[in-house]
């Protein structure tokens, strides 16, 4: 499988990134470690998490991704196999949020102990924080890559400006910059990367790692009514999809996903592969055959007539003619 540059950094990732934010959560540990394993033996590295996965469920206290993660490190020896990415900054209920010194460097520490490891590969900014000057939270990641406790640093849900600011402050002062973004992105969610930070991204040779590659799941096909909502916990947070543009998108998931005899959640994931500023998509698997098939999606290649029908079918206006 051929693995693609982060950004400008060292780092050699495979093109699907597994989303680690159900691990404790739809998928208990026994299953995560199946999940895992299948992971690696299909030729894959690059996996998500963060600190605060997952503080949503009632009784967690953030933390709990991680630890099943750095469980099956220990467990499986297998910690140089993976790049580990992980995230800082968003809020803990009850403890504390944000990108200062203090908050990093407590956190950082935190991470290590629960992943059973003495480095980060990807050690991201989970949320912006307009209380810190970028220049503090610069420096302090300056100091852990020296410590040689992080090896490349990212940031996600930034906006452009903040990005900007960020990479100019790194570059004023000599500091490793933020190698990736991580945003919104996904064949339903298109307007705010493609129009502010897709440009940056391709003009400062960034790498791109988009979550909510299937849309919650809701590009998977899985929900297609209300009453489907209610078939994973996952499903409310769809709701919002269930429209005329929405449907029109799920029209064209399915033609090309019948052409290519393939399912729906393979080829919106191939449609971001596809796209030139894109490192790897984000997707979570609750079970070792939900994996399996979001890994057929690397061999799947669109040609420009399956893509250019999916860019039709999820622009924002109304096309001219109905979906062939």
């Amino acid at each position: 499988m051929k693995k693609r540059q982060l950004g400008q950094s060292s780092i050699e990732a495979a093109p699907l990134m597994l989303g680690s934010n159900v691990f404790g959560w739809t998928a208990d540990e026994a299953t995560s470690f199946k999940i895992l394993d299948a992971f690696v033996a299909a030729g894959l590295n690059f996996i998500d998490t963060a600190d605060t996965y997952s503080t949503w469920v009632p009784g967690h206290q953030g933390g709990e991704s991680e630890t099943i993660l750095g469980n099956w490190f220990k467990r499986s020896g297998k910690r140089d196999k993976i790049v580990i990415a992980t995230k800082v900054g968003a809020e803990i209920p009850g403890q504390g949020k944000g990108l200062s010194k203090a908050w990093i460097m407590r956190q950082l520490e935190a991470s290590l102990k629960r992943l059973h490891t003495d480095y980060i590969d990807l050690y991201q900014s989970h949320r912006d924080d307009p209380a810190t000057p970028v220049e503090e939270t610069l420096e302090t990641y300056a100091q852990l890559i020296q410590q040689g406790k992080v090896r490349v640093i990212g940031c996600s849900n930034f906006t452009a400006e903040r990005i900007r600011e960020s990479l100019a402050a790194s570059r004023k002062n000599g500091w490793p910059r933020y190698e990736s973004l991580q945003p919104n992105y996904n064949l339903y969610e298109r307007a705010t990367y493609e129009s502010t930070l897709e440009p940056l991204a391709l003009q400062e040779k960034l790498g791109v790692i988009p979550y909510y590659g299937l849309a919650s799941g809701f590009l998977t096909g899985k929900y297609r009514s209300q009453d489907d909502l209610k078939k994973s916990p996952r499903g409310q947070s769809t709701k919002k999809y269930l429209n005329d543009r929405g449907f029109r998108i799920l029209q064209a998931l399915d033609q090309v996903a019948e052409r290519y005899q393939t399912k729906p959640a393979q080829v919106a994931l191939a449609w971001l592969m596809a796209r030139k500023s894109i490192t790897a998509p984000i997707a979570s698997a609750t079970s070792v055959e939900q994996l399996n098939e979001l890994v057929q999606a690397i061999t799947l290649e669109l040609d420009r007539e399956s893509i250019d029908k999916l860019n039709k079918a999820s622009t924002y206006e109304q096309p001219a003619e109905r979906i062939a």
